[in-house]
């Protein structure tokens, strides 16, 4: 096995099975520390003032921030994306209260529907059919968020089974928002603040971040490339539970 650390910073294990084979089973158990998100940032700057900082470039924060305004693979811009958006994002509204509505109308406007979708669907028809999966929905929020020219990345991970949560009997998928601090030159309190669109929550410490990216495609769980012929499927089981 060879380990390495990708672009985004996010470690990734290789391996290859060179012998024939009818099956493979991945198997990982992990022992992980969270806890709850620090207090949320200041709520004074508003959404078209984060945006001016990060399309300037104010410092080093959103200088790193800006590569996740632009479109990627799985969330190509679109015109729908704006329209979508555009309800939420009035001019001066604070970031933070955007971003939270934005959050709840995915919740509202889309219905979870397992394996309604896969990742080759694309996402305007997601937006016109107004169900999917947790992918999906952070896909849309995501798209909506860089039609704005908000940054915004999707992250992998997992969410600790409970009342009501959706997705939690598999890998899960939510949305990180990069929050330009309001003090002079943005830098010292800037940081990178999580929601939940399936669940229509702000992340907390029953979230698991796996991995970040721009978009499904860089964050892949498995992925891989098999030689020969016949059909294949996956399987997925996650079980998540707190240890005192």
């Amino acid at each position: 096995m060879h380990r390495r650390m990708d672009y985004f910073g996010n470690e990734v294990t290789s391996f290859e099975v060179l012998e024939k084979h009818g099956d493979l089973e991945i198997s990982a158990e992990s022992l992980v520390s969270v806890a709850p998100p620090p207090l949320e940032p200041a709520p004074s700057v508003s959404w078209d003032d984060a945006r001016r900082l990060i399309e300037r470039q104010a410092d080093a924060a959103c200088i790193k921030a800006s590569e996740f305004i632009y479109g990627s693979p799985y969330v190509p811009g679109d015109p729908q994306l704006n329209e979508y958006a555009r309800p939420t994002f009035v001019p001066g509204r604070p970031l933070l209260e955007a971003v939270r509505d934005l959050t709840h109308r995915i919740h509202t406007d889309f219905k979870y529907r397992p394996q309604s979708t896969s990742i080759d669907v694309p996402l305007t028809d997601v937006l016109r059919n107004r169900r999917g999966v947790c992918q999906d929905f952070a896909h849309v929020m995501i798209g909506a968020l860089r039609s704005q020219r908000l940054a915004a990345r999707y992250v992998s991970g997992y969410v600790r089974p409970g009342p009501n949560v959706q997705g939690a009997q598999a890998s899960h998928a939510w949305v990180s928002v990069f929050i330009p601090g309001s003090g002079p030159g943005s830098g010292p309190g800037s940081s990178w603040m999580s929601f939940d669109p399936t669940n229509d929550l702000i992340v907390s410490d029953s979230h698991v971040t796996l991995a970040w990216g721009r978009d499904y495609g860089d964050v892949t769980p498995v992925k891989g490339i098999s030689l020969g012929g016949g059909g294949q499927s996956v399987k997925v089981e996650v079980y998540l539970k707190p240890v005192v």
